[in-house]
């Protein structure tokens, strides 16, 4: 544990959830492209790796010591409120206690063994910090799992990750009941729920018994889906790594007037949402609500504007912090404490990532040029990237060329290092924070008997920022129906084969579609009637 302890107080992260001034540099050369960062700071960071690190125990535990030697408060880890007003505070204290609990729920009543696989399937609800803290204890796989999939979507990610349990709560519990026969892998279902029983069906509460406190502490509240990575990455490690209080707030779908005035209500010190939530916030005109405890301001998922920025400053007198990363490399860029912050620029490379523009044979992009938004992995590759996606060594080898990590994003670098996002280069929609690929879109289209063909691709949304816009060729039999009525038919129809988040808001019908010699359809054609460019 000391070592683990060691190597975490090297890392370069929030302190109070205050970004220190970080003692990294980048090195100013007049050469082609921008030169690799100094990383001699970061040789410690290697050399003390601890041989075994568990989260639970060397960060979760270690706050629990502090607070119970007196070195510290004993401020709430987590802090949750439900529309109903309820309240959840846990001292790192609790959790610890609790996450034992579940991680023998896991491993004694369910019998999963280490790096055994589990689903789960949750919104924001307390339960959540206890499954995959109890998780990490045992040392369980957990795969997060948005609660807009579907039946089939829940299927693939059984079939793929050959998962022994999952957790989900009653109204999703359905869901699972009716492909489990399809999954030999599924051994235990087990439900979070106070009140109800279900038959074949463990119930996470009968099994845990678990009790409440009250205390108070700094928070952070970070508005993610818990099937994102960005929740993990706000809603866990980070803010727990710095002893912060994490809050939450369960309400079903999101609502700006109950965020506006959660925020007035609850000392929230940092907010984080994406572009789209800041949007929809900036509608119920920000500036008639006092946010007396809020100082930080973070946003990532999808590129945020210029003018978005603009007007939040206005009306808060807070800017907005943009960060950038993937679920393989976590956050790789960003705007930090004490940096400037320059319009339509995400930020700087993040150490130890050593972030650069690159051509399509794998060599540094000058300064302007658009490229391939790459890692450096050689000669060492940095802490904190993935190592590969799960029995597909075929798909990982792709995302190598020559010493760079391909991230799929394009983007731009300009002379101070400061990267601007393009578009993702597998033509992927980032509507809202949700990341849609048009093929799954398509597909379920294609299932409609009135679709002959369809194209889906981005259209710009002012709210949030792109949505998905699906052009359509109708089969014969169809031609002659009311289009409107097609429209809702097919969008309807959309939101039950996917899941809903990917339906298209936008619909045409077109005669032809842009195609290649070999038939291919052009999206990029269609992108760029959508967006007046090159999206």
């Amino acid at each position: 544990m000391a070592g683990a302890i060691k190597l975490l107080s090297r890392l370069p992260v929030l302190k109070s959830v205050r970004s220190p001034r970080l003692p990294y540099r980048i090195k100013s050369q007049t050469c082609s492209g921008l030169p690799p960062l100094d990383y001699s700071d970061c040789e410690a960071l290697y050399k003390n790796v601890p041989e075994h690190f568990n989260f639970a125990r060397d960060v979760l535990d270690k706050w629990h010591q502090t607070e119970k030697e007196g070195k510290r408060p004993s401020n709430p880890a987590l802090w949750w409120i439900s529309d109903k007003n309820e309240e959840v505070r846990w001292s790192f204290e609790e959790v610890a206690h609790l996450s034992r609990k579940a991680a023998n729920v896991f491993s004694e009543v369910c019998n999963l063994q280490k790096g055994d696989r589990i689903i789960i399937m949750l919104p924001r609800v307390p339960e959540w910090w206890l499954i995959t803290m109890g998780c990490i204890r045992a040392g369980i796989v957990f795969i997060p799992a948005t609660i807009l999939l579907t039946p089939k979507d829940i299927l693939y990610r059984f079939q793929q990750s050959q998962a022994k349990c999952i957790v989900t709560n009653d109204a999703l519990a359905p869901l699972i009941d009716s492909i489990a026969s399809d999954c030999p892998s599924l051994k235990n279902r087990v439900l979070v729920s106070k009140d109800s029983r279900r038959e074949g069906w463990l119930n996470f509460h009968d099994l845990l018994k678990y009790w409440m406190d009250l205390s108070s502490s700094d928070v952070i509240w970070s508005m993610s889906d818990t099937g994102w990575i960005k929740f993990a990455f706000s809603n866990l490690y980070p803010t727990w790594i710095q002893g912060a209080c994490v809050f939450s707030h369960g309400m079903r779908q999101y609502n700006p007037t109950v965020a506006l005035m959660t925020l007035t209500k609850y000392p929230v010190t940092v907010f984080c949402g994406a572009p789209t939530i800041y949007r929809m916030l900036l509608q119920h005109d920000v500036s008639r609500y006092k946010f007396k405890s809020l100082r930080r301001c973070l946003t990532g998922g999808e590129p945020t504007n210029t003018e978005l920025m603009e007007q939040w400053k206005a009306q808060t007198g807070l800017q907005i912090y943009e960060g950038y990363g993937q679920t393989e490399t976590t956050m790789i860029c960003s705007t930090r404490r004490g940096m400037k912050v320059k319009p339509g620029f995400i930020g700087t490379p993040a150490p130890p990532f050593d972030v650069q523009i690159i051509d399509e044979h794998g060599n540094r992009l000058p300064p302007g040029e658009e490229g391939d938004i790459a890692v450096k992995i050689k000669p060492q590759r940095p802490l904190g990237l993935f190592s590969g996606y799960v029995n597909d060594p075929e798909k990982t080898a792709s995302t190598e060329r020559g010493d760079f990590f391909i991230t799929g994003d394009r983007g731009i670098m300009d002379e101070e290092g400061y990267m601007r996002f393009v578009a993702r280069a597998d033509d992927i929609i980032l509507s809202s924070g949700y990341r849609i690929g048009p093929n799954e879109v398509e597909n379920a289209l294609m299932q409609h008997p009135a679709v002959a063909e369809s194209a889906v691709v981005s259209s710009p949304d002012p709210i949030r920022g792109e949505i998905v816009k699906a052009f359509i060729i109708l089969s014969p039999a169809y031609e002659s129906q009311e289009k409107g009525k097609l429209i809702l038919e097919l969008q309807e129809h959309v939101k039950k084969a996917t899941a809903p988040y990917k339906y298209p808001r936008k619909i045409e019908f077109v005669h032809h579609l842009p195609k290649t010699i070999s038939g291919k359809i052009q999206r990029k054609e269609l992108r760029k009637k959508e967006w007046g460019t090159v999206a």
